[in-house]
């Protein structure tokens, strides 16, 4: 918690260039339709149908009751050295997170589909005002392994887009909660 102070301390002591983007709406909805292929075999539909739906809940609504009932499953490996394993880990990583952060969410901008393994191509920002903004948040690269319907690993590559993410990344990125590796 130190950290995340000490971080709006000196965000807020720095001034902002940055263009005005107006505030979108409260509840960020991933527009499938739109980023479905049609190359798509009804397995990889499904499979990416499925993460979807994860990933709206969980990063978009925050509705973090459905997702525990819903895809808790004790064989979720996640490769992410900053989380802990499992969807539990995840959940309570992110029930804090958007805690100091209410208004987080993640834009998916590319779905891409390879049999088990779904991936998706977003853009994740604090804060309403920075939604759309290219040159705030963070560009996110998440891949996803399904075996029999339930998702079993996930891998994450995080590539901050402005000082006070990059900031915060550095400040956040020495605690490893897990020993699975990034591979």
């Amino acid at each position: 918690m130190w950290k995340i102070i000490i971080v709006l301390f000196l965000v807020s002591g720095c001034a902002s260039s940055s263009t005005e983007i107006p505030a979108k709406s409260e509840k960020l909805i991933i527009n499938f339709e739109s980023l479905q292929k049609e190359s798509w075999s009804e397995k990889e539909l499904e499979n990416a149908k499925l993460i979807t739906d994860f990933v709206q809940n969980l990063m978009n609504n925050h509705n973090f009751e459905y997702v525990l009932e819903k895809y808790s499953d004790d064989s979720y490996i996640q490769h992410n050295r900053n989380l802990p394993d499992r969807i539990e880990g995840l959940v309570g990583f992110l029930q804090e997170f958007v805690q100091d952060y209410p208004d987080y969410t993640y834009d998916v901008k590319h779905i891409y589909v390879d049999g088990d393994y779904v991936i998706f191509h977003s853009h994740a920002t604090l804060d309403k005002e920075d939604r759309g903004n290219d040159r705030k948040g963070m560009n996110i690269i998440d891949t996803w392994k399904i075996e029999n319907g339930k998702i079993v690993e996930h891998w994450d590559s995080i590539q901050p887009l402005d000082a006070f993410m990059r900031f915060y990344v550095w400040l956040n990125g020495g605690d490893i909660q897990n020993t699975n590796g990034v591979f």
